[in-house]
């Protein structure tokens, strides 16, 4: 399994999850967490991505066999170690605002 399909898969688990969540929280007429706030901790999550896994990589904590990733690199980074942020990005809100729904009179 290549690691584009590992993180596909996590990335779908995610989403969907979120899509469940989002629905279940709107049904409850809870409200969603706004968009800016989701896009700019996005962000911020991104570049810290970038920046910490270029810094990890080059202190050789870890490696990625060329034949299992894309090739495609934000610095040291290949690019595929950005769906996990992304996937956090669209299930933390999600759960965020479905938790808070269920508390909520």
């Amino acid at each position: 399994m290549t690691y584009l399909a590992l993180c596909a898969l996590f990335l779908g688990l995610a989403v969907a999850a979120a899509v469940v969540l989002n629905t279940a929280t709107s049904r409850r007429g809870g409200r969603r967490t706004p968009f800016v706030a989701v896009a700019l901790g996005g962000a911020v999550l991104l570049i810290l991505t970038a920046v910490f896994d270029t810094v990890m990589i080059a202190a050789g904590l870890f490696t990625y066999s060329p034949e299992h990733i894309l090739g495609t690199r934000l610095g040291l980074a290949p690019i595929e170690d950005f769906t996990y942020p992304l996937a956090m990005l669209a299930l933390l809100p999600a759960l965020w605002s479905f938790l808070r729904s269920r508390r909520d009179p």
